[in-house]
């Protein structure tokens, strides 16, 4: 697998992943939803407040690649729709899936 799988998920020095996304907050379920720009689109169920929808994206994400919810970690977009994560510990399979899911 190349170091850049797409402009939207990076393979870190580190061996983590980073991954780039737009959400969309009040969706009626949590789902992947293409691609927006260079991010991967996620709708979310949970609504934008409170810091609802930034959990209900880190569970998602960490459900849907096999790794504890702790692994998942927001590096920027913290009141934004656009969002930079960091992910630990994931396997080559999971990662796999992620870049399908962003095409």
């Amino acid at each position: 697998m190349s170091s850049t799988p797409t402009e939207a998920i990076r393979i870190a020095a580190d061996g983590s992943v980073v991954v780039c996304v737009h959400v969309q907050p009040g969706a009626k379920r949590t789902e992947f939803a293409g691609r927006h720009g260079d991010a991967v689109k996620i709708r979310l169920a949970a609504p934008p407040v409170d810091g609802k929808a930034n959990a209900c994206l880190q569970a998602f994400l960490a459900e849907f690649l096999g790794v504890p919810k702790s692994a998942v970690s927001l590096l920027s977009g913290q009141t934004s729709r656009q969002k930079v994560l960091k992910i630990g510990a994931v396997e080559a399979t999971a990662i796999e899936r992620l870049v399908e899911q962003a095409r």
